[in-house]
């Protein structure tokens, strides 16, 4: 996926929103894209702006243009259903009533050196995080944290040792009005500590894989932290991406 850091914000602002009504079926796959004067007086901005978004579009696989009729919605590319499979992603945007698992902490704690440089917040300072074992066919696979500065944490429901009933992205953008932009992907390996080896059913002597998935706005600021912790011998991680 283009780094929306690597382009005007209006640009990448009206990609972003083109995609976001794709996927939500705004614009099915087969129907007309709105024309290009029609796109610049809605969104306010310059043709050229215009022109270099649905260029993005059509080279990703999201639209296609067909001479003298117009750009037509294919729809979300294929490229696009790998990154669904990113560890992390799902936890942002599916309900946690989606997946088997319970809740295993929440509160303040003091943030641990990585989430406190991720979170831009000063040392021992306290932040938010909720927790979550992840159990399939019966068996603990993942224990996946979100982590928050403390003021995005009040007045939401994050404190509920219930599954929310909507992602995580879509409460936090209801209740504190916040919009997740990109996400920073870093992988480490280590060995797990004795409470994650146990709350895992881990055997001795093997280690974790630890995704963290930075979630930033557009302005680049950070606004919460996914870590995802895997038992190195259940999973392997796959990406994809388009060669630019």
């Amino acid at each position: 996926m283009m780094s929306l850091e690597s382009v005007p914000p209006k640009y990448a602002q009206l990609v972003q929103t083109l995609q976001r009504r794709i996927e939500a079926g705004d614009y099915p796959p087969g129907t007309l894209l709105p024309s290009e004067n029609q796109l610049i007086q809605e969104f306010s901005v310059s043709r050229p702006t215009v022109v270099a978004a649905l260029r993005v579009l059509r080279e990703q696989g999201w639209i296609e243009s067909q001479q003298g009729k117009g750009r037509f919605v294919r729809g979300r590319p294929a490229m696009a259903s790998v990154e669904q499979k990113r560890p992390g992603q799902a936890y942002l945007t599916k309900p946690e009533a989606d997946t088997t698992g319970e809740v295993v902490e929440v509160g303040a704690v003091t943030a641990p050196n990585r989430i406190g440089v991720l979170l831009d917040v000063q040392p021992k300072s306290k932040v938010f995080v909720r927790r979550r074992l992840i159990v399939r066919d019966g068996e603990p696979t993942e224990l996946v944290s979100l982590w928050l500065p403390l003021d995005l944490s009040g007045g939401t429901d994050l404190t509920s040792g219930e599954p929310l009933r909507q992602g995580f992205r879509e409460h936090l953008q209801a209740r504190k009005g916040v919009r997740f932009d990109h996400i920073v992907k870093q992988i480490t390996a280590r060995m797990p500590a004795s409470d994650e080896a146990k709350q895992l059913a881990m055997p001795k002597n093997i280690p974790l894989l630890a995704v963290f998935g930075a979630v930033r706005d557009a302005s680049g600021r950070p606004l919460a932290v996914v870590e995802v912790l895997l038992p190195a011998d259940r999973h392997e991680l796959e990406d994809a991406y388009p060669i630019t």
